[in-house]
């Protein structure tokens, strides 16, 4: 089991309270299916997509099968646009964002609008595996890819009055544009 080096959140003078991820794809599944761990190992989500679908569709729920937050992909765009949207009981199909691709060289760029704020990312470029997500200029979550891994896994640190599925179908989606080219 490979294990993540989290960067100290002290270095941005942000709260001392947050959660760490594991975030893992699964190897042989049909879709973009993943395994979410907190930091003591114990799994605390998953992620499961719909098998041939057009565009992505992918859902994440608590251990039991509730379902927290739904992403839609829309199809015909130029760029990578998805929609996250809540699948919590009573709240359904509530929009809670926007995540669009920007035209960019030599690097990704996102907008990323949402009914928590406006989300931005900082230090990603071309060649780069880690990145921080920012909420109206503070930091929320720190994101780190493990490059030795068989299949995608991510380290993550997100503060602790965060939204946290939210911001994990954030990461995931990311992942989804970033790396597996979608």
């Amino acid at each position: 089991m490979a294990y993540f080096v989290y960067p100290p959140m002290d270095l941005y003078r942000q709260s001392p309270s947050f959660r760490r991820y594991q975030i893992h794809e699964k190897i042989f599944s049909f879709g973009d299916n993943f395994k979410i761990k907190d930091e003591m190992g114990r799994d605390v989500y998953k992620v499961r997509s719909k098998f041939l679908s057009v565009g992505d569709k992918l859902v994440l729920e608590d251990m039991a099968g509730n379902g927290l937050i739904r992403v839609q992909q829309e199809v015909f765009h130029y760029h990578p646009t998805f929609n996250i949207l809540s699948a919590r009981a009573g709240d359904s199909n509530r929009q809670l964002g926007a995540l669009k691709k920007k035209f960019a060289f030599f690097h990704n760029r996102f907008n990323i609008d949402s009914v928590y704020g406006q989300y931005t990312l900082e230090g990603l470029e071309i060649f780069s595996h880690s990145f921080t997500l920012l909420k109206d200029g503070r930091v929320v979550a720190r994101v780190s890819k493990n490059l030795f891994a068989l299949s995608d896994s991510y380290g993550a640190e997100i503060i602790g009055n965060e939204d946290q599925a939210f911001v994990l179908s954030l990461i995931i989606i990311l992942d989804q544009i970033i790396f597996d080219k979608n």
